[in-house]
């Protein structure tokens, strides 16, 4: 299981790297372009937007993963030790929820678009819109990897815990 983890830990980061690249490369082409040549790619800001947008949420499992979301600990932090358990569990249950009913309106949102196109790319608003169902169903796999520390600790799962000796993208270590 532990394999598996490292693997999908290590897909999600890859993926994000890749988009970020590629929307680092278009940026970078368009300008130099409009810059050295009076032209641009008149494609290259909706494919860098909806990049951006495929990175905000596929990369949220993974931030997930770390705590690196906004949270309030007042209340948990004034429970007794069970009380705190309890809170973590509810906050895991309710988050689920809520992550498989994102997963399930993204769905159906992407499904209504499937027929329109973007303006400049020409490609179907269902992948763009799909964005959405895959980042949230990659929360739900994140945060029932990260549950059972997080509800019995209260600590998130670093990532050097995810995956313990594998390298990161780029040669660094978690």
């Amino acid at each position: 299981m532990k394999k598996l983890e490292t693997l999908f830990v290590t897909l999600n980061s890859w993926a994000l790297i890749l988009m970020l690249t590629a929307m680092a490369l278009i940026v970078g082409a368009n300008i130099t372009l409009r810059y050295t040549s009076s032209h641009s790619l008149s494609w290259a800001d909706e494919a860098a937007r909806y990049l951006m947008i495929w990175m905000t949420f596929g990369g949220a499992g993974l931030i997930l993963r770390i705590g690196g979301h906004v949270a309030i600990t007042n209340l948990q932090d004034a429970l007794p030790a069970l009380g705190q358990k309890i809170l973590r569990a509810c906050l895991v249950v309710g988050l689920l929820i809520f992550f498989g009913f994102m997963v399930h309106v993204g769905v159906q949102y992407a499904q209504r678009m499937q027929f329109q196109v973007t303006p400049a790319l020409r490609i179907p608003f269902l992948y763009v819109y799909a964005a959405m169902p895959v980042g949230f169903g990659l929360l739900i796999v994140h945060l029932l990897l990260i549950a059972r520390p997080f509800i019995t600790a209260g600590a998130f799962k670093p990532m050097d815990d995810a995956h313990a000796s594998a390298p990161m993208p780029g040669g660094a270590r978690g």
